[in-house]
């Protein structure tokens, strides 16, 4: 069974399809974009995505015919309607990534900052996809070893673990955990130009921090009044790093809340952030992104002394020191243009 567009929705909650006129394609919105939903601060918000491993022109831009050819009986009616329309995107010059929104927040300000909890994360198909094309990937001018895009087929098997070949002629598989989350998640960015899909940022967007699961929390600084959110690359797992290009990537249902937090309340709690920042049951996780990778990881260095200072008024010779000897920081991606490092800072040790 597939989740198609408004089939089995929960009861009681506002439902955002991904259908062609509720979603970016390439690219992100910007200030002049009319938002195609309104909510209040505290909504919760059920929201369809859309991969995009499947409906891109290298693979043929017919995601019947792709999945078909890969063994899947079903494919999204949203994908299908999406691939087959004439959405504005441009081929090799806009990003791959289909977003749902975008979504004013009514009351959100520039230097707010917007909270996106996540509550639910639901597979809307039992497959995914893998991707590693041209001149992209940790290894590039290396992989693909032939053609200008490889991509491996993967299945979600009866215990719920994704699946994938161990090469082209055999029916051996290699199995590994799912723990669905949301690569982009975002706001808005000022003035009359979409910024492109691939490359994070203030904004948040392409951020692929794989602790973005159920029950975590992202906090965007706000940069145009009403926040205009969005969310989408959707993912059903991802290692740190994601080296090859793109993980498992697949379509989700996700049921979100939306917060704002005003920016007096946001320094004190979290310091001035430069941008986005993740909380977990376990993990308070600052970020830092650069195209450089050292400097990705300097900036997210400053940001966890900062958030410490601003917690738990920690001094930063103290913060610099308790950072060494007991947080990971951990590559989020090196795919995206723009690096990014996430820290991992265990609430437990300042209970």
């Amino acid at each position: 069974m597939i989740l198609q567009p408004g089939h089995a929705l929960p009861d009681g909650v506002a439902y955002l399809p991904a259908s062609t006129d509720h979603v970016l394609w390439g690219r992100l919105p910007c200030a002049t974009d009319a938002p195609v939903l309104s909510i209040d601060p505290g909504s919760e918000l059920v929201i369809d995505t859309i991969s995009h491993e499947g409906i891109l022109e290298d693979q043929g831009r017919d995601p019947r015919a792709y999945f078909a050819a890969a063994g899947a009986d079903e494919v999204l009616d949203d994908a299908v309607a999406l691939a087959a329309s004439d959405h504005p995107r441009t081929w090799g010059v806009d990003g791959p990534h289909v977003t749902t929104g975008p979504i004013e927040v009514r009351g959100a300000r520039v230097g707010d900052l917007l909270a996106i909890r996540v509550l639910d994360a639901t597979p809307r198909v039992p497959y995914g996809v893998i991707s590693n094309r041209h001149g992209r990937g940790a290894l590039p001018g290396e992989y693909p070893l032939d053609g200008d895009v490889f991509s491996v087929f993967a299945t979600v098997d009866d215990e719920g673990r994704g699946r994938i070949p161990l090469g082209p002629d055999t029916d051996r598989t290699v199995g590994f955990d799912l723990a669905p989350f949301l690569g982009i998640m975002g706001v808005g960015v000022p003035g009359d130009v979409r910024p492109h899909s691939v490359p994070p940022g203030s904004h948040g967007g392409n951020i692929d921090i794989n602790l973005l699961t159920v029950g975590s929390t992202l906090y965007v600084p706000v940069q145009v009044d009403g926040a205009l959110a969005y969310v989408g690359d959707p993912h059903f797992a991802q290692g740190d790093g994601e080296v090859s290009l793109t993980a498992m990537e697949a379509s989700l249902r996700v049921r979100l809340g939306f917060d704002v937090i005003a920016r007096e309340d946001a320094v004190a709690a979290f310091g001035a952030l430069a941008g986005p920042m993740a909380e977990t049951s376990e993990f308070l996780v600052p970020t830092g992104m650069d195209e450089d990778l050292d400097l990705a990881v300097q900036n997210c260095v400053r940001a966890a002394i900062a958030l410490l200072q601003a917690r738990f008024e920690m001094d930063p010779r103290h913060a610099y020191a308790y950072l060494s000897a007991a947080t990971n920081f951990d590559i989020s991606q090196v795919v995206d243009v723009v690096k990014g490092v996430h820290a991992r800072i265990r609430k437990a040790d300042f209970a």
